[in-house]
């Protein structure tokens, strides 16, 4: 999902608000992603399972956004039994637990991400290179209170993209030389 131009970023689940985060989670900071989300399922009736478990150490181990494909090889690559079906259930219920943050990519796949210490947040996608950007989740308060205040919808910006240039491609286009592509 990201791009040799600029790579998706995330918020890591155990930093501070704002802080992005381009590694991987593991050993200790895991441990502590799967005990709170243990603890919130049990807190909800239910409880940690095999596929879940797989699911969220897989997430926990994309540097990227991640479309369900994607996500269904990094969890075979965890544990070979999790079937495709269960992925998407677990992506289900962790969305709904706030654990898991999806998105709407223009005309092309969902993709996901753990949510980090900074809750849902806002996304801008280039339409030249594919590149995702996470945005601070307070940068649309303004619209969103306008668009209510105007017409009484509640817009939901975190679950969709917003689409434009990311700044390596913007410059291309500035300087004249190619377009995204590498074309003249």
């Amino acid at each position: 999902m990201g791009s040799p131009h600029e790579p998706s970023r995330r918020a890591d689940p155990g930093l501070e608000p704002g802080v992005a985060f381009d590694g991987v989670l593991a050993g200790a900071a895991l441990d502590g992603v799967l005990a709170d989300v243990a603890d919130r399922l049990r807190a909800d009736g239910e409880r940690m399972t095999r596929p879940r478990r797989a699911v969220l150490t897989a997430l926990a181990a994309q540097h990227t956004h991640v479309t369900v494909d994607a996500l269904v090889e990094a969890v075979a690559a965890v544990d070979a039994r999790v079937h495709r079906a269960s992925v998407y259930r677990t992506l289900d219920t962790l969305t709904a637990l706030g654990v898991v943050q999806h998105i709407h990519l223009g005309h092309g796949p969902t993709a996901y991400h753990l949510v980090g210490a900074g809750g849902e947040h806002l996304h801008a996608q280039c339409r030249s290179c594919g590149a995702i950007v996470d945005l601070p989740p307070e940068l649309l308060d303004d619209v969103t209170a306008r668009v209510r205040d105007r017409t009484g919808f509640v817009l939901d910006a975190t679950h969709v993209a917003m689409s434009g240039q990311c700044a390596a491609c913007a410059q291309i286009v500035t300087d004249g030389s190619t377009d995204s592509s590498g074309a003249p």
